[in-house]
């Protein structure tokens, strides 16, 4: 959903607050594609500040499925969201990308608040999640989740190579 602000910027100082739904389901990035689990609606406050400039604030608070960064299992997390940034509507789109100033949520006259929350999103992603913090992970042989209790792999490395390592590890331990 779009939400048009030509009203708004016709009059300097004139503020438009709001409350929407975000449509978003997933959210997917180089990282992968995460669920959403629950999800706020975006309550964004848009203030025409005068000379063509726009001041938005907004919060929402997302929900993912993201896996443990040792064991993979499901975790739930939660991401708040504060939204601040400014928008000059002087400005062309070439002149933006110049700039460097990130607007890829201004269509025109129009506020996506969809691509506003993904921006922000990627901006705050973790960037590790745990399912706890003493998560043991999962045994590199067998692939079982050694949470829920030991393998039956040998513990040793198999690579004789690796010994002189492992020996340098051992020693760093006892001091």
């Amino acid at each position: 959903m779009l939400l048009d602000l030509s009203k708004l910027l016709l009059e300097d100082g004139k503020t438009l607050e709001t409350s929407t739904e975000l449509e978003m389901q997933k959210l997917s990035f180089r990282m992968g594609v995460f669920p959403v689990i629950r999800k706020s609606p975006v309550s964004l406050m848009v203030v025409n500040t005068g000379n063509r400039r726009l001041e938005i604030t907004g919060d929402v608070e997302l929900t993912f499925q993201i896996p443990c960064a040792r064991c993979l299992t499901p975790v739930e997390y939660a991401i708040p969201l504060h939204i601040e940034r400014t928008v000059d509507m002087k400005l062309t789109e070439e002149e933006r990308e110049k700039s460097e100033e990130e607007s890829n949520f201004m269509e025109g006259e129009q506020l996506n608040p969809e691509a506003l929350v993904r921006n922000e999103l990627l901006v705050n992603w973790p960037i590790r999640v745990l399912c706890k913090e003493d998560c043991k992970g999962i045994c590199s042989r067998c692939g079982a989740n050694l949470n829920q209790g030991s393998c039956n792999c040998d513990s040793e490395p198999s690579d004789p190579r690796m010994a002189v390592i492992r020996d340098i590890f051992s020693k760093a331990k006892e001091v």
